[in-house]
């Protein structure tokens, strides 16, 4: 068996093991309407799940959750 080369756009990688929920995720079909999805393992299951004639990208989205529940940092300049 093959093992898929790291310059395959087919390769994932995994930079972290803490929780990710910055984003939300749109995978377009060639075929059809995108779909979203909330979490990145989601995305990995119907990308390797589904035959890759149909499959156009995934656009990554800013989720507003995550935005909402940032801690505001207080403004920081020159003096």
């Amino acid at each position: 068996m093959n093992l898929i080369e790291r310059d395959d756009p087919r390769y994932f990688t995994q930079t972290s093991n803490e929780p990710y929920d910055r984003h939300n995720y749109l995978i377009h079909f060639k075929n059809k309407m995108p779909q979203h999805v909330d979490s990145w393992e989601q995305v990995q299951s119907i990308w390797w799940n589904t035959d890759s004639s149909f499959l156009s990208h995934v656009e990554v989205l800013n989720n507003p959750d995550y935005e909402e529940s940032k801690p505001k940092s207080k403004a920081k300049g020159f003096k």
